[in-house]
């Protein structure tokens, strides 16, 4: 029934910038106990945690990775959620997917809705 839609990936030089958005629709309208987060998978990997938020914004999480350099946000007005990645390295290279839940305390990978990922790339 939801629908995510994950755009803005693309190729960009170490050290620049992008903007990925996840668009939601199709299902019921978001609530505080939702969860949306964003996860990567490079080739040969396993896919890995990113960052999440909470759809009422009281909680939010970065992979230690990304810490000090990748935001997460959310539109509740356009149910759509965000990262903003500053300071690209190689290693960020991989597809990246938005997910949707209901509620915070279930494992770490166990989402409800998956959109089909987006691709970025980023050169040495």
């Amino acid at each position: 029934q939801v629908q995510l839609v994950e755009s803005g990936g693309g190729l960009v030089q170490a050290g620049g910038s992008l903007r990925l958005s996840c668009a939601a629709s199709g299902g019921t309208p978001a609530s505080s106990n939702y969860v949306m987060a964003w996860f990567r998978q490079a080739p040969g990997q396993e896919r890995k945690f990113v960052a999440l938020i909470t759809w009422g914004g009281g909680l939010i999480i970065h992979a230690d990775s990304v810490k000090g350099r990748f935001t997460i946000s959310r539109d509740t007005a356009k149910n759509a959620v965000y990262l903003q990645m500053n300071s690209l390295k190689p290693e960020d290279t991989a597809v990246y997917y938005c997910a949707e839940r209901v509620g915070i305390s279930r494992p770490r990978y166990d989402y409800d809705y998956w959109g089909q990922g987006t691709q970025v790339t980023v050169s040495s």
